[in-house]
């Protein structure tokens, strides 16, 4: 679905982002940019730019094309495949015809072998690409000519579509270096829209039009991603004019109500926050500690107070508008309970407040990132309510460098969300497997009995069977808490409008370059004036 468009709202939110800019000088609200040209500002910047280490897995890339792409609405539709593909009978064998005359930015033909390249590439076990679990489904993938591509899989993967937009490689140009450590982890060549120009690592990424794009050159000739950090600093250089298009939290995105230049676009997403609770915790590992928790939180008042209402209480990675959600596994906010369940497993109040249970206070770290007001906000309203049910919970901003190596035993505010599919999400978050796996299910949660029902989803290519499972998963979420998760975040963007042909799509929480308002940005048109 394509999100509402409205000037002046005043209701959404996230943390890592994207602005666009515009490019000449005038006066407040007018950037400083030529007229074709759009500044792009991010609150993180990639590792890598290579496809083959995950970067742009989840489509619009910009540099790259995938086989596949989505429409406005989340469709599917060709990219670099010319139709659909052709599924067999027994759901195993995916055939892609490739669009005809696409070239790289370098100029090379792009072909099948490419995209067995690529496949096989992320697959291998010398790879450094933590999403390969993504595509465990793939038995094989072999080159048909120079124009088909066929992939066998071990399983009748439902979503396996869903995985082809991400994005190819060239192998003439990835295929001659070490994938994990090449230029072209930084010097990217694909068929998209745009080419990096230039990268300093913590300040921006610029891109030109690619002139030979098969979807016809871009209107918008030079894109730059200007990394800005804090929400503060974005909505400032926004306001000054260096930047004409910004996501800004509720709070920030107010003082922009009333500016005739500007509009605001608001995408539903599926990006939620949550608390880790590491396993290997002496108090998070506790289930009753954890099952505590996930009642004591008011969901409620967190998005009408930190959200002001642009988003939903979250019970689990599927919203609740979902047809995937389970129905029932709703928590109301129920403090008494709560200290019920830890009275009953032992944890005392001591004087201070805070339980005690032989000699281990109920007391835990729980990091968020810096700078980023939405997981602040967040933290602080955990920690006050868990305040309330004994739990001392200490919040403390860091850098993931910070965070990063703490996070087998300490509590963080995470983000996560795909609309896709729910096993894109789910299974890297929740299966035992990946525990300790990087940012793969941070608390290390351990449940056999949701491990066999991801494993069952993800290997039905039954639509019933599959959200038998799923509610299966959502239902020991609420009997075992491995996360807390808390809500379900709306996106809200204000942008300069010169620009014709803005929309946005339903987003994922990881929604860097490709998405906002300028998930499309290649399709703008200048604005008659």
């Amino acid at each position: 679905m394509t999100a509402r468009t409205v000037r002046g709202a005043a209701g959404a939110t996230l943390a890592a982002a994207l602005i666009t800019g515009v490019a000449a000088c005038s006066g407040p609200g007018v950037g400083a940019a030529a007229a074709d040209a759009v500044v792009v500002g991010i609150a993180t910047e990639p590792e890598s730019l290579s496809p083959l280490l995950g970067y742009g897995k989840d489509g619009n890339s910009k540099i790259f094309d995938g086989l596949l792409t989505h429409d406005a609405d989340m469709r599917l539709k060709p990219a670099l495949a010319e139709a659909l593909p052709e599924v067999s009978a027994d759901g195993r064998t995916y055939t892609y015809k490739l669009r005809p005359g696409v070239k790289f930015s370098d100029g090379a033909p792009f072909s099948a072998k490419d995209v067995v390249f690529t496949y096989r590439t992320i697959l291998d076990a010398r790879t450094n690409n933590a999403s390969k679990t993504e595509l465990d489904a793939i038995e094989g993938v072999e080159a048909r000519g120079e124009d088909t591509v066929v992939f066998t899989l071990k399983y009748p993967y439902a979503p396996f579509a869903e995985r082809t937009v991400l994005p190819i490689a060239p192998e003439h140009v990835a295929g001659a270096q070490d994938v994990n450590s090449g230029d072209f982890t930084t010097r990217p060549v694909g068929t998209g829209p745009y080419v990096l120009t230039a990268w300093s690592k913590g300040e921006k990424l610029s891109f030109r039009a690619n002139p030979g794009y098969w979807g016809g050159e871009p209107a918008v000739k030079k894109f730059t991603m200007a990394v800005v950090k804090d929400d503060d600093v974005r909505a400032t250089r926004l306001r000054s004019g260096e930047l004409d298009g910004a996501i800004l939290p509720p709070r920030l995105a107010r003082g922009f109500e009333k500016d005739p230049a500007r509009s605001t676009y608001a995408a539903k997403t599926f990006d939620y926050r949550n608390v880790t609770l590491p396993t290997h915790h002496q108090v998070t590992g506790d289930v009753a500690v954890r099952r505590a928790l996930d009642i004591a939180v008011d969901r409620t008042a967190m998005v009408d107070g930190l959200l002001e209402g642009a988003g939903k209480p979250a019970f689990g990675p599927v919203p609740g508008d979902s047809p995937w959600f389970t129905a029932g596994t709703e928590r109301r906010h129920d403090l008494d309970g709560a200290k019920r369940i830890l009275d009953e497993a032992g944890w005392k109040t001591g004087d201070d407040g805070i339980r005690v249970r032989d000699g281990v206070r109920a007391s835990f770290p729980l990091w968020y990132t810096s700078g980023d007001k939405i997981r602040q906000d967040h933290a602080l309203a955990f920690a006050s309510d868990a305040r309330k049910a004994g739990i001392e919970v200490k919040a403390e901003a860091g850098t993931w460098e910070v965070i990063e190596p703490r996070m087998k035993t300490d509590a963080v505010l995470a983000g996560g969300g795909s609309p896709a599919d729910p096993d894109f999400d789910q299974y890297l978050l929740l299966a035992s497997s990946l525990g300790g796996d990087g940012f793969n299910n941070m608390a290390r949660y351990d449940n056999p009995a949701v491990d066999r029902a991801l494993d069952e989803a993800r290997r039905s290519g039954d639509p019933a069977a599959r959200k038998a499972a799923y509610d299966t998963v959502q239902r020991e979420l609420v009997k075992d808490p491995g996360y807390v998760f808390l809500t379900h975040i709306d996106h809200l963007y204000v942008v300069n409008d010169r620009w014709e042909g803005l929309t946005t799509q339903v987003e994922p929480h990881d929604h860097g370059l490709g998405s906002g308002p300028w998930w499309n940005v290649e399709s703008w048109k200048p604005r008659a004036e």
